[in-house]
Order: C-alpha cells, then structure tokens, then sequence
C-alpha cells in the first residue's frame, strides 16, 4: 500500500508518537511524506520514507497529485484546527481529491488508529483492486 502523511507544525509531535506505535505496521508499506514531517518521522522510527519538499514549497500539492492519479491508499493528515488559515484551498482539494478517489484519509489521531489498525488486519486491500 501507498500511505502519504502529513502534520501541520503544531502536530508533528503527535504524528511522530503515533507513527513510532505503529512502527510494525508502518514499515510494511511504501510511505512518503511531505518535508519536515518525512525527516522527524524517519529520525524518530527508522523507517523508510520518500521524503518530498514541505508542504509550504509544494509537498502537500504533490500528493493530491498523487491522489488524483490514484496512486495514494490511504491519507494520514494531522492538520492545526486552531489556525482556520492554514486549512487553504491546496488542503480542502487534498480532502475532496480522496472522497472522490476513494480514499481513506484520515485528520486526527482516532481516525488514524482505526485505518491503521484496519491495516494491519488486510481489511484496506480493497484499495489494491481500485489501482489495478
């Protein structure tokens, strides 16, 4: 599976802590983050990450390129809900790109559990059939 990740600044941290307890599940599959986010998250677990720019130099743009084509499975985005700015047209097309492709996405940390947990069991391999 293709899992993209992205964490506002304020939720690096959080994103970091959760990818650390999902390290087993995590590292089963291809994942790529946006800049700063894919360097702490590689730094704190290990894992390999295809890191692209940050999100403010087009890293968030990229994957909703991704998404667009299908090449995404599943979306974990941990977004700043306190900053109503930060949430920008680039993050609303993100979100609607993934209804519209069937995607599993998932902006905060219950969400991000049930995805990953369901993960973990093979119940997202579903989304292997949608790409092919």
């Amino acid at each position: 599976m293709q899992i993209a990740i992205i964490a506002s600044d304020k939720r690096k941290e959080l994103m970091t802590e959760f990818c650390v307890a999902y390290c087993g599940v995590l590292s089963r599959h291809h994942l790529c983050a946006t800049g700063t986010t894919g360097k702490y998250l590689s730094e704190a677990t290990g894992l390999n990450i295809e890191t692209l720019v940050s999100g403010a130099h087009g890293g968030t743009q990229m994957i909703a390129n991704r998404i667009a084509y299908n090449e995404i499975d599943l979306l974990l985005y941990f977004r700043d809900t306190a900053d109503e700015k930060e949430y920008s047209d680039v993050q609303l097309n993100l979100v609607r790109m993934c209804d519209k492709q069937n995607i599993p996405v998932a902006t905060n940390i219950a969400t991000a559990e049930a995805l990953i947990l369901a993960l973990g069991r093979g119940d997202l391999d579903w989304r292997e059939l949608m790409r092919d």
